[in-house]
C-alpha cells in the first residue's frame, strides 16, 4: 500500500538508540533530518517521551516501551521503524488506531541468530562454558573417565519450534553438519524445508517426545508466551537439549530450572532469558549443562549494519511515498 507524502517538506527522524551510522547516512542523503542518540545507554522513559514530541518519526530499538500510553501523548507520530525483527516493545493495535504505521527489520539478523543457535546447541552438548570456568576456578584436575560426560548430536533428531527463515538456516546447519533428522512444528507447512531438508511438520506433542534437541525460532505472542513451562518440559526426552534464541518469555525460567534440576531435561542453551538482563546469581549460570549469552544472536557487523539500513529504508520510502519494504501494519 502506498502512503503519499508532500515531497520536500522536512521530515524529522529520532534515531533513539547509538545504531550503525550506515542506515543514518542514507536517511540524510534522502533529505530526512535525523537525530541519533549517541548515548551508549537508552534514553529514560520522560527523555524518550521529550523527544518523541519534537519528531515526525522513530527509529526505535527494542529498549524502550512504546505502549498506548505512550503512543496516545505521541498520537502525532506518522511512523515507527524498528531496528530488530521483533516488535514485542510496540502495541500493534495501538498505533494502528491512532494511524501510526510500525515497520521492522526482518531477516537482517538471519544467519547471525541461527549461528548462536547452532553454538548453543553445540557448547551444551559438550557442557562447554561449564568446562571452561574449570580452568578459570583452578580446577582442570586429573582425567577423570566418567565426569562432565557430553553428548554426541551425529544423527539425532532435531525439532523446530518456529520453523522460519532462522529456523530454516539452523536446520540446515543441522542436518549438513550432524545429518540430523528435522521435525517441525508451525501453523502452516514450510515447503521449502520439507523439499531441501526432507523435514516433516508434526503436532507440537509429537515435538516435544521426539526432540533430541528442541530449538525454539517463534515470536512472541499471547498464543507463545510461557509455552514452554512444567508440563511441556515434563513431555519432553531425559536426554534432550531445549534451546531458546527467540523470546525469553516464551519459556517459563522457573519450570526449566526445575526440570533440569529434576532431570527431565538434559541441558539447555539460552541467548534469552526471563526476565532480562538475568540476575548474576541465576542458578542457571552454575549448571554445568547450562550455556547462557547476553541476547547476542544479532551481534555481527554485518546483522547490524543491515538492520540500520533496512529501517532507514522503511523511512526512506515513506518520505518519498513508495511502497513500505518491511512494514508490520
Amino acid at each position: 500500500m502506498l502512503y503519499f507524502r508532500v515531497l520536500n517538506t522536512l521530515m524529522k527522524v529520532l534515531v533513539c538508540l547509538n545504531i550503525p551510522d550506515v542506515g543514518v547516512t542514507l536517511m540524510k542523503k534522502a533529505g530526512l533530518e535525523v537525530t541519533k542518540w549517541t548515548n551508549d545507554l537508552p534514553m529514560t522513559a520522560t527523555e524518550f517521551n521529550n523527544e518523541a514530541k519534537k519528531h515526525d518519526v522513530l527509529l526505535s530499538t527494542s529498549n524502550y516501551i512504546i505502549d498506548r500510553d505512550f503512543l496516545s501523548e505521541n498520537s502525532h507520530l506518522q511512523m515507527i521503524s524498528q531496528f530488530a525483527v521483533g516488535y514485542d516493545n510496540i502495541d500493534i493495535s495501538a498505533a494502528k488506531s491512532l494511524n501510526i504505521l510500525v515497520g521492522n527489520a526482518p531477516n537482517a539478523m538471519t544467519d547471525a541468530t541461527a549461528d548462536i543457535a547452532f553454538g548453543l546447541m553445540l557448547a551444551t552438548s559438550r557442557k562447554m562454558f561449564f568446562m571452561h570456568k574449570t580452568i578459570i576456578d583452578d580446577n582442570w584436575g586429573h582425567f577423570k573417565p566418567r565426569a562432565n560426560l557430553g553428548l554426541e548430536l551425529k544423527n539425532k533428531t532435531v525439532g523446530i519450534f518456529g520453523l522460519g527463515t532462522i529456523g530454516l538456516e539452523f536446520a540446515k546447519r543441522c542436518k549438513g553438519a550432524y545429518n540430523m533428522e528435522v521435525i517441525y512444528c508451525n501453523r502452516t507447512p514450510n515447503t521449502k524445508a520439507e523439499k531441501e531438508l526432507n523435514a516433516k511438520k508434526v503436532s507440537f506433542n509429537e515435538l516435544l517426545e521426539r526432540s533430541d534437541v528442541l530449538s525454539l525460532h517463534c515470536a512472541l505472542t499471547e498464543e507463545t508466551n510461557n509455552k514452554f513451562d512444567a508440563t511441556t518440559f515434563k513431555k519432553m526426552k531425559s536426554s534432550a537439549l531445549f534451546i531458546n534464541t527467540s523470546r525469553g518469555g516464551v519459556h517459563n525460567e522457573t519450570d526449566l530450572i526445575n526440570a533440569l534440576n529434576e532431570k527431565e531435561i538434559w541441558g539447555a542453551g539460552l541467548d534469552v532469558t526471563n526476565p532480562e538482563p538475568m540476575h548474576k546469581n541465576n542458578p542457571l549460570l552454575q549448571m554445568e549443562n547450562v550455556s547462557v549469552l547476553p541476547h547476542i544472536g544479532s551481534t555481527t557487523v554485518e546483522a547490524r549494519d543491515r538492520m540500520s539500513v533496512y529501517a532507514a529504508q522503511n523511512l526512506i520510502a515513506f518520505y518519498k511515498g513508495e511502497n513500505i519494504p518491511y512494514q508490520i501494519s
